[in-house]
């Protein structure tokens, strides 16, 4: 198999990994199981890449059954709509039109009754785009703590667990604004497990995390004293006891809310794997909860590689080897890339020489870090073309590294997220 025929494999193998991800399906699906008689008001609000899918699909579903609605969504992640605003506002970084966003969203779902519906549409990068700071924390200093979480590695669960306790929405707190209406959060898993306390810092599930454990994730990042005081100020105060926590499991204010995983990685990794499978490849889908550290994850799928190479094991080429979940890089350098083109350089690195091999990796969202691509693939010959990847690597420039040699996975925005997705491809022949 040529370099040229494993490429075109794997991105059609990617492509139907996000067709899986559809969240317009997904919440019509959801939405015609539904008994909407009994509401008299019904409101939509929500935040996340892939909300613009999802409030049309309300929309076309709902029609004018909505009284009102606003979903904060990434800049360009926008669609038509008619009864529901989409606000852009910015990611990963929060901004002040996310703040006007939340804030009005929060207003209508105070204002909603006992015989009203809360529809809460929620994907990944809600937890960015709603951004309600508690006060006196200001949209300044919890941008600086969305960032010195950014650059400290750490993980989804690590992140939201903070986010929820600097915030005045998330962390069952919108679910609390809404009571006694129904509420139902329609959730487009991007975290692995997909615990709907973790996804979007889950603004309608109750958390189980605690201010106490908040401090203690920037302990163990290195960044406790170097956050702003108030964000500080904020955890001690509630670790020891001054500040009401977020709402518990068992909490009232859930009597009537009830949360729904509508899209996940494994739905897309098992479609990713369908598809490979029509193309003759022997595929394994490895897991769809790998994370860790970006080089090592990938060092491995590079070893996993060379073994079906030169192995035919754990399976026999032609060997198509899917993994999902979303990984963390620790940056040392200067450069512009994402966690998924960190991935590829990485590999590329560890599969350099090896022939008839490809090792792919994209976010499913279409946007990998402050880029316009969603990943990178690399082959074999990819360090042949370009000697410099260690220099690259080392300055966290992989997208600088494979923009010249148009290795880049460029889709535009998607308008789903369903965390990443990784393709290795051994092809048959030496």
């Amino acid at each position: 198999m040529s370099s040229r025929l494993l490429r075109r494999h794997a991105l059609t193998i990617f492509r139907a990994a996000l067709a899986a991800a559809d969240p317009g399906a997904a919440v019509t699906r959801h939405l015609k199981g539904l008994d909407l008689s009994r509401f008299r008001n019904i409101y939509v609000v929500g935040a996340g890449k892939a909300g613009s899918s999802m409030a049309l699909a309300a929309e076309r579903v709902l029609g004018r059954r909505i009284n009102a609605g606003l979903v904060n969504v990434k800049d360009g992640h926008v669609v038509k709509t008619r009864r529901i605003e989409l606000n852009e506002c910015g990611h990963p970084v929060p901004d002040q039109r996310g703040v006007s966003g939340a804030l009005r969203i929060a207003q209508i779902a105070a204002q909603a009754q006992k015989n009203d519906l809360v529809l809460c549409l929620i994907s990944g990068g809600a937890s960015a785009l709603l951004p309600l700071p508690a006060a006196p924390i200001t949209l300044e200093e919890k941008q600086e703590t969305t960032r010195l979480l950014l650059a400290s590695g750490a993980d989804i669960h690590e992140f939201n667990a903070v986010r929820k306790h600097i915030s005045a929405i998330k962390g069952g707190q919108l679910a609390r604004l809404a009571a006694p209406a129904t509420v139902e959060a329609l959730l487009l898993s991007d975290v692995i497990g997909d615990d709907p306390g973790v996804i979007g810092s889950g603004p309608a599930a109750p958390d189980a995390s605690t201010f106490g454990e908040a401090l203690a994730i920037l302990e163990e990042h290195g960044i406790r004293e170097r956050v702003p005081a108030s964000v500080r100020e904020r955890l001690e105060q509630g670790a020891r006891g001054e500040i009401a926590e977020t709402p518990k499991p068992g909490n009232a204010v859930f009597r009537r809310a009830r949360n729904h995983v509508i899209g996940s990685n494994r739905l897309a990794l098992d479609a990713a794997a369908r598809c490979a499978r029509r193309m003759g490849y022997r595929t394994l889908v490895l897991s769809s909860e790998v994370q860790g550290e970006t080089r090592e994850i990938a060092r491995m799928h590079a070893a996993i590689a060379r073994e079906i190479a030169n192995a035919s094991r754990p399976l026999k080429p032609p060997a198509c080897i899917i993994t999902g979940g979303e990984t963390t890089v620790t940056l040392r350098g200067d450069g512009l890339g994402g966690r998924n083109q960190e991935f590829a350089l990485a590999a590329a690195i560890g599969i350099a020489g090896l022939r008839n091999a490809l090792v792919f990796s994209a976010g499913t969202d279409g946007t990998d870090g402050p880029t316009d691509a969603a990943g990178a693939m690399v082959d074999g010959d990819t360090l042949r073309r370009n000697p410099g990847a260690r220099r690259f690597l080392d300055r966290n420039d992989s997208y600088h590294y494979f923009q010249p040699l148009g290795d880049l996975v460029v889709t535009g925005p998607t308008n789903t997220n369903v965390m990443d997705v990784r393709i290795v491809l051994v092809g048959s022949g030496k």
